[in-house]
C-alpha cells in the first residue's frame, strides 16, 4: 500500500504546488480567512466528505468514515496568515498588501486537503475514521480552544499537527519527546510619568529614562534570577512614546512577549517582573499599569505518538531523515489540542535554496518553502493515520 500511496501523491503533486500558490497569494488573516475556508470546505464536499464549515467562526471540519469501524484519528491544518509584507519577487508572492504566510500555514492547509484526497480514495480498506481540522487564527488570538468548544475534538482518540522548518531540508522531520514548544505569554506596560519641556527635566519625571531602566532590568531578570537550565526568554517587541526632540515624554507604552515550558516558572515570572517595575518606578516617582496575558500553554508531545511517528518516519523518508529536534520557544496553539488527546506534532523539513532570502527564516518577510515538501508533508500524515488504525484496531 505504502507504494500505492506515494505513487498517489506524486500524481496529486502539482495540484497540490497550484493550490499551496493560490492560497500564498491571497493570504487571510485569523478569523478573516472567508475564501481559504471555502475553497477548503469545497474541496472537501467534493472527495464526499462529511463536511461542517462555520467552526469557531472561519474553521472547517471535516470526517471520512472508513468501511470498518475502528478508531478516529484528527489531521490539523492551521489557515491564518501574518501581518507581514511580502518581499519576494515571485510570481505567486502575496497580492495583499501588508499580508502574507511568513510561517507555512497556505502548505499546512494544501497538505491535510492532500492527505483528505488520498484517504478517501482508501475508504474501503479504512478500519476508523479521520477527522480534518482547518482551524483559523492560530498566529492569534487563537482557534484551537473555539474549535474545541465547538466539537472539533469529540469522539477523536488521536491528532497529528505539522509544521514547516525551513532549517531542515525537505524530505526530513524533526520530532521532540515532551515538552516541544514554549508557552508563549504577552504583556503591555504603560509606564507614566509627567511631561514637559527638554531644557527643564528638573520639573518633569521622564518616562523614557524610566522605561530604559525598567528595560535593562527586565532582561537582566532572566539572565540573573532563573535557573540557567531553566528555559525561559523575556523580549520586548515594541516601544511607543514620545512628542518631539525637545518635549520630555509623560508616557511609554510597550509590549513584549515571556516564554517558558515549566508551569511554576511560568506563574512566577510576571510577579516577579511587576516586583521589579514596582520599584523602579517607584523610586524614580513613576506609576506603572501592566497587563500580563498568559497564553497558549506549554506543547507537549506524547511518548506514544512520538514513537510512532519517528516509525513511520523512518520507514518513508529513512532513519537518517528523522531528526531528534531540540525544543523551541515558540508557541503553538495545537498545545490545547494535545491536552485533550493523544498526538504528536512535528518538524517538516522545508528549506527553500533561495540566494535572494537565504536567510527567510519563519515570519520573515521572504520565507517561502520548498514546495517538494508538499509530497513529504502529505505521506507523512497519511501513513501516520494509517499506521495508528491499523495498529489501534
Amino acid at each position: 500500500m505504502r507504494e500505492r500511496v506515494a505513487q498517489r501523491i506524486r500524481e496529486l503533486h502539482p495540484r497540490l504546488v497550484e493550490r499551496r500558490r493560490d492560497f500564498h497569494q491571497h493570504p487571510e488573516l485569523g478569523f478573516q480567512e472567508f475564501r481559504t475556508s471555502g475553497i477548503v470546505a469545497q474541496w472537501l464536499t467534493e472527495l464526499g466528505l462529511d463536511v461542517r464549515t462555520g467552526v469557531a467562526q472561519t474553521g472547517v471540519v471535516a470526517t471520512l468514515r472508513g468501511a470498518k469501524p475502528g478508531r478516529t484519528v484528527a489531521l490539523r491544518a492551521d489557515i491564518d496568515a501574518l501581518p507581514i509584507q511580502d518581499i519576494k519577487s515571485c510570481e505567486y508572492k502575496s497580492k495583499v498588501e501588508g499580508r502574507m504566510h511568513a510561517c507555512g500555514h497556505d502548505a499546512h492547509t494544501t497538505m491535510v486537503l492532500g492527505a483528505a484526497t488520498v484517504l478517501s480514495e482508501l475508504r474501503e480498506e479504512l478500519a476508523g475514521n479521520i477527522v480534518f481540522l482547518f482551524q483559523p487564527a492560530e498566529e492569534g488570538p487563537g482557534g484551537a480552544e473555539p474549535m474545541i468548544a465547538e466539537g472539533a475534538l469529540d469522539g477523536v482518540d488521536f491528532i497529528l499537527g505539522q509544521h514547516m522548518m525551513p532549517s531542515y531540508p525537505a524530505g526530513t522531520m524533526g520530532v521532540t519527546y515532551g515538552a516541544a514548544m514554549a508557552a508563549p505569554d504577552e504583556f503591555r506596560l504603560r509606564i507614566i510619568g509627567k511631561g514637559g519641556h527638554g531644557a527643564y527635566p528638573h520639573l518633569t519625571v521622564d518616562a523614557v529614562q524610566v522605561t530604559a531602566q525598567v528595560i535593562t532590568a527586565l532582561q537582566a531578570l532572566v539572565s540573573r534570577s532563573v535557573d540557567p537550565l531553566q528555559p525561559a526568554v523575556l523580549s520586548i517587541g515594541t516601544i511607543q512614546g514620545g512628542y518631539g526632540f525637545n518635549v520630555i515624554a509623560d508616557v511609554v507604552e510597550m509590549t513584549g512577549t515571556v516564554r517558558t515550558f515549566d508551569a511554576v516558572l511560568r506563574d512566577e515570572l510576571p510577579k516577579r517582573m511587576e516586583a521589579l517595575i514596582k520599584g523602579i518606578t517607584e523610586g524614580y516617582g513613576a506609576a506603572y499599569e501592566l497587563d500580563y496575558q498568559f497564553r497558549y500553554p506549554p506543547l507537549i508531545n506524547h511518548k506514544e505518538a512520538v514513537d510512532l511517528m519517528k516509525r513511520v518516519g523512518s520507514e518513508v523518508l529513512g532513519p537518517e531523515k528523522v531528526l531528534d529536534a531540540p525544543p523551541s520557544m515558540g508557541g503553538e496553539d495545537f498545545a490545547y489540542y494535545l491536552q485533550k488527546v493523544p498526538g504528536c506534532f512535528y518538524w517538516l523539513g522545508s528549506e527553500k535554496q533561495d540566494p535572494e532570502h537565504a536567510d527567510a527564516n519563519l515570519h520573515h518577510p521572504g520565507f517561502d518553502i520548498d514546495e517538494e515538501a508538499l509530497f513529504y508533508g502529505v505521506q507523512l500524515m497519511v501513513e501516520g493515520a494509517l499506521a495508528y488504525l491499523r495498529e489501534n484496531a
